[in-house]
């Protein structure tokens, strides 16, 4: 055991509540995703070479810098993919899989990313949860351990689900617009994160936008999810904020309906459906809104009461979704205001909170 002084510490580490001077263990280190590991940064890169903070601020990484992160797959459709090592070693060479820190041996490159940060391991992060004994153990991401058999209780909040066709297809834009929205006609929302690779960007937006509380899958302990975590995340994060009475949930699932984090479980999932109020589509293009809400109807049997994203970014798009899918569409960064009245009126809130009136 010995002491490092670290330059960064990444947000999927979060809840281990660290200061920049941590005790690390050098020898027999442990392999398992969630397990915080303090690395080297080995190279340089002139772009994807930010990393977002425990504060939730984004810093630049240099050649040299010590940093805090935490072991974890990632299958990234735009972004690198990556596995946890089978074994880990002080000494040994990883890759930076994100820019939330989460840590493993790449497989494959985006090209629009360039090549990962290479990190030297210098050992894994210990605490100390033992009062008044020096007993070290591994420390792990997350506040508390993710319960498979979770249940789920809506105390009748409206839940409303965002998915999307893939990665970057204007999910987290129109989960704002609508959480700004509701909040404008007066309701008090809640909101999380229910799928992807542990980044807290998202649910800051959502909280900027007006959320109340958020949470996300890595205050669980879950690093990147999958189809086995996904509907036991989902139920679990529905049933705590909803314990919290608000007028509404709102929540994102990261990456698309078809992909490898889980979304496709937790959209099969009997309780779940019966627990959205409302789904809403995001779509980068009118073939993409297509295919979305052909898979939602037929293998989901899931109506989304509307379609937005980038397919929504002219009038186009608009009227081709609308008259050819039969589905309302709205654009969430020119009219998100009408998106989320959309939605309200979907969830059947629209009495309840007229919409203010208009200057």
């Amino acid at each position: 055991m010995r002491t490092v002084v670290v330059d960064k510490i990444a947000s999927v580490t979060q809840a281990c509540g660290l200061g920049h001077e941590v005790r690390i263990a050098t020898e027999n280190l442990p392999s398992e995703e969630g397990i915080v590991v303090v690395v080297e940064i080995l190279s340089s890169k002139a772009n994807y070479n930010t990393l977002e903070l425990a504060s939730g601020r984004m810093a630049k990484v240099n050649k040299g810098d010590i940093v805090v992160g935490a072991l974890g797959p990632r299958r990234a459709l735009f972004g690198y993919s990556g596995h946890v090592p089978k074994t880990l070693a002080a000494g040994d060479v990883i890759q930076m899989l994100n820019i939330g820190g989460v840590l493993g041996i790449c497989d494959s490159v985006n090209p629009d990313k360039g090549k990962p940060f290479d990190c030297r391991v210098l050992g894994v992060v210990l605490h100390f949860p033992y009062l008044g004994e020096r007993i070290g153990v591994p420390a792990r991401a997350g506040y508390r351990k993710l319960a498979l058999n979770a249940p789920l209780e809506t105390h009748g909040v409206p839940v409303v689900a965002l998915a999307g066709t893939c990665m970057e297809a204007g999910k987290t834009a129109a989960a704002c617009s609508i959480v700004s929205r509701m909040r404008h006609r007066g309701m008090t929302i809640d909101c999380f994160k229910a799928t992807g690779v542990s980044l807290r960007r998202d649910i800051l937006a959502m909280e900027d936008a007006g959320g109340r509380n958020s949470l996300i899958f890595t205050d669980l302990g879950v690093i990147t999810t999958n189809r086995q975590v996904g509907p036991a995340l989902t139920r679990t994060m529905i049933s705590e904020l909803a314990a919290k009475r608000p007028d509404a949930i709102v929540f994102e699932l990261g990456d698309g309906i078809l992909g490898a984090y889980g979304v496709d479980s937790i959209l099969e999932d009997d309780a779940l459906r019966k627990a959205f109020t409302g789904v809403v589509l995001s779509a980068n293009d009118p073939v993409a809104a297509w295919g979305g809400v052909k898979l939602l109807r037929e293998r989901f049997q899931i109506e989304p009461c509307v379609v937005t994203g980038p397919a929504t970014d002219n009038a186009v798009g608009v009227e081709l979704i609308r008259e050819q899918m039969k589905v309302p569409a709205f654009n969430a960064l020119s009219d998100g205001a009408a998106l989320g009245d959309c939605i309200i009126e979907a969830i059947g809130l629209a009495k309840k909170f007229p919409a203010p009136a208009s200057h």
